[in-house]
């Protein structure tokens, strides 16, 4: 048991070391951060007075930045496995980390603590900016679930494209699909008449919809149901990298 738990803090503080020493990683959240509260106060300051009215639902102007900010957030996930694939060095952590498990568990680990600590910052950012800018009422019904979607919105994402990274095995084709997706493609089939309904059911979507504190005509499901389809996206992605990672093999060993 002693064993194993060394073996596990091993590999949660290389995690860690890799982090805090690629400027690739630890940028991407402060770019996410950035993006998310950044746009959102510029968007509020610049039209929020003139079009916020009582009857709108105020999750719309409190997560506007969070449709740029998540391409960023995306990024996290790809990075913290991603750029090892890219380099190679993923033979070096195998070498280092021989039981994949624990190796592929310390890098979720690092990115569940990653993405819930952006989630704190940039959702309450969120709401700090809006208040600041046209007024927020904390009483509105529905907010304390929008504020909790909002800041598990993030980690979830981030393990679901750490997994889906895991499952491609390339950096290159991860960041060329996952974002992209993320930012314009799910959203372009939810617009498709003959997709729209399967659409909601797409793991953004159905995320950024649990954000929202009233019912939206057409979707088949509540809030808190559209936080569970987003974890149960999640579960499978994490389940497949997991898979792919135990059987991926060392080039050139």
């Amino acid at each position: 048991m002693g064993e194993t738990m060394s073996g596990t803090a091993a590999a949660l503080r290389a995690e860690r070391i890799k982090f805090t020493t690629l400027p690739s990683q630890w940028a991407a959240p402060l770019v996410a951060l950035a993006l998310t509260v950044g746009v959102t106060a510029a968007v509020n300051v610049a039209y929020g007075a003139k079009d916020h009215t009582p009857g709108e639902d105020p999750a719309g102007g409190i997560f506007y930045g969070l449709n740029f900010g998540h391409v960023a957030v995306a990024c996290i996930g790809i990075l913290l496995i991603g750029q090892e694939f890219n380099t190679r060095m993923i033979g070096g952590s195998l070498t280092a980390v021989p039981h994949r498990g624990r190796l592929y568990g310390a890098k979720l680990a690092l990115g569940a603590g990653l993405g819930l600590l952006l989630g704190l910052a940039s959702t309450a950012g969120s709401f700090l900016a809006v208040d600041a800018t046209v007024g927020l009422d904390l009483s509105t019904p529905g907010l304390t679930h929008s504020f909790l979607a909002g800041v598990l919105y993030h980690p979830m994402l981030v393990l679901l494209c750490l997994g889906l990274t895991a499952v491609l095995g390339n950096f290159t084709a991860a960041l060329g699909l996952l974002p992209p997706m993320v930012f314009l493609g799910t959203t372009l089939l939810a617009a498709i008449p003959g997709v729209r309904d399967a659409g909601q059911f797409l793991p953004d979507r159905a995320g950024l919809y649990a954000m929202r504190t009233q019912p939206e005509p057409g979707v088949h499901y509540g809030h808190w149901t559209g936080l569970l389809i987003m974890a149960a996206w999640t579960a499978l992605a994490v389940c497949g990298g997991l898979r792919a990672i135990r059987r991926y093999e060392v080039p050139g060993a």
